[in-house]
Parts: structure tokens; C-alpha cells; sequence
């Protein structure tokens, strides 16, 4: 199968500006963090990021560990890309990451010199790049100076093997320390990726928030389905073929409480009354923080990134509607 760009794909996306940089995010960006690993199909895989393209969605977020196994994605985005996507990688934004565990002996995770530009070189193999748009610390590590990690980012940009440094997962206080680092090293940190959604909000009640805002630093909010909570799926409790029934899932049954499926409902009623799917109407309650100019969202089908990216149809919320959904969240267990 041949495949050509949809001519159309820049019409009905919406692009915003990365904190104080030059960079713009298509709002809706697609992460392979699931159904890019080794069992899963490559042909669903490749359909993926055809449609997402096709749609405008111009980044494509990947990590070392992601799979399964660790790799796994990059070495089949890097197909893709090979097979599909590489006449237009100049219009692609690419981003990897290194910090969790990718292989045996004690160079193989968090946060030192050694272990992020190995990986990130293992990274640009595995995806036949010579470089990365973004390159990512994807967690805080305790041990090692903050300075030795963020120094190893400033290498990768000076070194050509990325274009921009970012930070994940990191809390208010170490966004700022990070932020300071790079600054001095010349490397500006352009964008942050934590977990955020309507039901965890501790990046937005913590600072982390406040910290990005005024260090210029852009937010991409990834899991802003509350790893596919935030969907239709669990109004009547856990299907079958859902990812909280795969044993081998981070969503996990216990998080499928009478409570939680309560407050769904709740909010099903809420995204109905806007002319939203509940996962619609979530994303656009992630895309009304000033500070976030993106969200990765995951599919399993190209059905499920146009729904996503319809969601832009209607990211306006009354304050009678931001109240209503707060206090739905707020409803005692």
C-alpha cells in the first residue's frame, strides 16, 4: 500500500505555541505508548499514524521502554517512518524519552550522563533518525544531580541528536530547578509532560502548573483519558476486551469502584448536555488550561482519533459548566 498525506490535513487542526518558544503542537498529538509493541499488528499500527497525519496530528510521542517490549515502538514507528512517513519528517515533530528501566546492570535507567545519551542513541537506531525533536528526563531521579541529568540534555540539543530538551513527571520544585539548569546551560526546557485529567489534578493544585507558566515552559498533558477511564467504556462497570480486564494492564480493576463508575455517569450527562462523548468533553476540560498546548491521547482504532480530534469542535466551558463538573469531582465517596 502506497501511502500519500491527505491534502486537507492542516484545514481543521488546531496549533498552539510550546511555552516561550518557537514551537507549535497540533492540540491533539498521538502517543504510542500502547498497540505499537511487538504483539500487537503492525498494520493497525501504520493505520494509526496514517490517520493521525491525515488529521494534522504532526507529533508523535514515543519513550525507550515503550512496547511491549522496551523498544519495541520505536523500532516500529521507525518502520513506518521508513516505509511511509519519511518524504515529510521535516514536517513531524518526534519525541523520545529515557528514564525508566531499559536494561540489566546499573546504567540502564533514571538519570545519569551515561544512561540518557546511550539511550537516546539506541533510541535514534531503533528509529533510523539522525535526530529527535524533543528529548525528555521521563522522571525525577533521586540520586543522581539534577545538573548531570539536565547536562546530558543540553549535550543531546548541542550535539544535534535533538532539537529541544523536556522534562516529565517532575513536581513544581524540581520544575524550577530545571528550568534554572538549563537556562544557564543555554538550552531553554520547552515542555513538560505530566499526567493529567479530571480525576488526578495534583500537577494543577501542587504548582507544577504555576512553575511552567512562569518559567515559559509549554505542558502536554499525557493519560487525559485516565488511561481510557475518561471514556464510555466503564459506565456499566469492566468489559471484557477493556484494558482494566488485560491482567498485564497499569489500569488495574480495583480503580473501577461503584464510586468511580458513579461519577462517570455523572459526567457522561454533562458531555451529552454539551453535544460531547464524555472522552470529547474530557480532553477539551484538559485543552482549557492556558499552560497546556497539547494532549497525547492513545487509540487502538483510527475510529478513536477522529473522535478525539472532533472534540476541537467545542473547547469553550460556561462557568456554570466548569462548577457542575467540579462538583461532580468533589461528590463524597
Amino acid at each position: 500500500m502506497h501511502y500519500a498525506p491527505a491534502s486537507n490535513r492542516y484545514d481543521s487542526m488546531e496549533y498552539r505555541r510550546c511555552g516561550r518558544s518557537g514551537l507549535l503542537l497540533p492540540v491533539v498529538s498521538l502517543g504510542l505508548w500502547n498497540n505499537f509493541g511487538t504483539f500487537h499488528s503492525y498494520e493497525n499500527a501504520r493505520s494509526l499514524v496514517h490517520a493521525a497525519f491525515d488529521l494534522g496530528v504532526t507529533h508523535f510521542d514515543l519513550a525507550n521502554n515503550y512496547g511491549p517490549p522496551p523498544g519495541a515502538a520505536e523500532t516500529t514507528f521507525g518502520r513506518i517512518l521508513a516505509q511511509d512517513l519519511g518524504p515529510w519528517r521535516d514536517e513531524l515533530i518526534i519525541s523520545t524519552k529515557a528514564g525508566y528501566d531499559m536494561w540489566p546492570g546499573p546504567y540502564g535507567n533514571f538519570g545519569s550522563r551515561k544512561y540518557m545519551l546511550a539511550s537516546l542513541d539506541q533510541s535514534l537506531h531503533r528509529m533510523g533518525l539522525d535526530y529527535v525533536d524533543i528529548f525528555y528526563s521521563h522522571r525525577m531521579d533521586p540520586d543522581t544531580p539534577l545538573a548531570e541529568t539536565m547536562g546530558a540534555l543540553d549535550t543531546a540539543v548541542r550535539s544535534g541528536r535533538a532539537l529541544y530538551a523536556g522534562i516529565s513527571n517532575y513536581d513544581a520544585q524540581r520544575t524550577r530547578e530545571a528550568a534554572r539548569i538549563l537556562r544557564e546551560l543555554g538550552t531553554p526546557c520547552l515542555i513538560h509532560q505530566p499526567p493529567y485529567n479530571m480525576l488526578r489534578r495534583d500537577y494543577e493544585t501542587g504548582g507544577a502548573f504555576d512553575a511552567m507558566t512562569e518559567e515559559g515552559i509549554g505542558c502536554i498533558a499525557f493519560s487525559p483519558l485516565s488511561q481510557g477511564m475518561l471514556t464510555s467504556k466503564y459506565l456499566d462497570g469492566i468489559p471484557n476486551d477493556s484494558r482494566a480486564a488485560d491482567p498485564h494492564s497499569t489500569l488495574t480493576p480495583e480503580r473501577i469502584t461503584d464510586k468511580t463508575v458513579a461519577v462517570l455517569r455523572d459526567l457522561n450527562a454533562l458531555a451529552a448536555g454539551r453535544g460531547q462523548s464524555l472522552a470529547q468533553m474530557a480532553l477539551a476540560w484538559v485543552l482549557r488550561q492556558p499552560v497546556v498546548c497539547s494532549v497525547l491521547t492513545g487509540a487502538s482504532h483510527p475510529d478513536q482519533l477522529h473522535q478525539n480530534v472532533a472534540a476541537l469542535r467545542n473547547l469553550e466551558f460556561t462557568s456554570d459548566e466548569l462548577e457542575a463538573i467540579d462538583r461532580v469531582l468533589a461528590a463524597p465517596a
